[in-house]
């Protein structure tokens, strides 16, 4: 790893007040990223992976450490930090265009023509795959295309770092696997550096290039980093049968279930503080 990250979240720590005094969510969250990774956070609920996304995307500070980005201090939102939610968020009375076109024109107002922002309205829809749905409004296309809206409307916002919330969360089987094949292909052609929350070990296995695994909360941190050193590009179906690939899903599975098993709160104190992480690691409704 170079000295020198694309991203650094270095120290963080987070403290939410509760009735019963300060709730620590995160402790001594360390991780250095490279320009073009493909990193995903995976952990049981309420371990704080939405809450570390949420202080890369500006959304929280942390109580202590912070995130550099290309040496600078994130303190809030920006367009270089493009989220992508579990809900697409998209505006219901606008077209898919409209919705895209709302963030080109928000970060790219007086930089690019009118005729410039249209082609890369249509570029960025065409990425993925919507090309034929321009003039459609959200309530006239499935869930699946909904959310490849909500990618497109990101990603047209040119971010050097792309956040995303369990994006395929809501989705059926057959629809989250077309749209993690789309997202390979884009960021195989765009070269994001990527942050991806999921709770599906195949899907961290065949996206990432790293796999930051969580310790349960309270006070939660890394635990364990595993490096996935599959070939790119890659195919589910060839990967199903690999060793290696076997191997990876093994290792998760193992940390998840045997090193970080889930214990549930036995009393009452103990319950109100794990409502207090499990709220703090829900994915919000911010608009990318």
């Amino acid at each position: 790893m170079n000295s020198k990250a694309h991203l650094e979240i270095s120290g963080v720590s987070i403290e939410f007040p509760t009735p019963n005094g300060p709730f620590q969510a995160l402790d001594n969250v360390n991780l250095k990223i490279k320009k073009g990774e493909f990193i995903s956070l995976i952990g049981h609920s309420g371990c704080g992976k939405s809450t570390v996304l949420n202080i890369v995307a500006g959304l929280y500070q942390a109580t202590k450490g912070g995130v550099l980005l290309d040496s600078k201090v994130v303190t809030e939102p920006g367009p270089e930090r493009a989220v992508v939610f579990q809900n697409h968020s998209l505006l219901p009375w606008l077209t898919t265009y409209q919705n895209v076109e709302l963030a080109v024109k928000q970060v790219f107002k007086g930089k690019k023509s009118k005729a410039e922002m249209k082609e890369w309205i249509e570029h960025n829809l065409s990425l993925v795959h919507m090309s034929h749905a321009l003039d459609k409004r959200p309530d006239e296309i499935s869930g699946g295309m909904k959310q490849r809206v909500g990618i497109a409307r990101a990603l047209a916002m040119e971010p050097s770092v792309l956040l995303m919330d369990e994006p395929f969360g809501a989705l059926d089987a057959l629809t989250r696997a077309h749209l993690q094949d789309s997202l390979m292909e884009i960021q195989a052609t765009l070269g994001n550096t990527v942050i991806m929350i999921t709770h599906d070990v195949d899907e961290a296995v065949l996206l990432s290039d790293r796999i930051v695994m969580m310790t349960n909360g309270p006070s939660a941190t890394v635990g364990e980093v595993l490096d996935i050193e599959l070939e790119r590009p890659r195919d589910r179906i060839a990967l199903a049968d690999h060793e290696k690939y076997n191997s990876y899903r093994q290792q998760v599975l193992s940390f998840l279930y045997e090193k970080q098993k889930k214990v549930e709160p036995i009393n009452p104190a103990q319950t109100n503080l794990s409502k207090v992480a499990s709220k703090a690691d829900e994915p919000k409704q911010v608009s990318a």
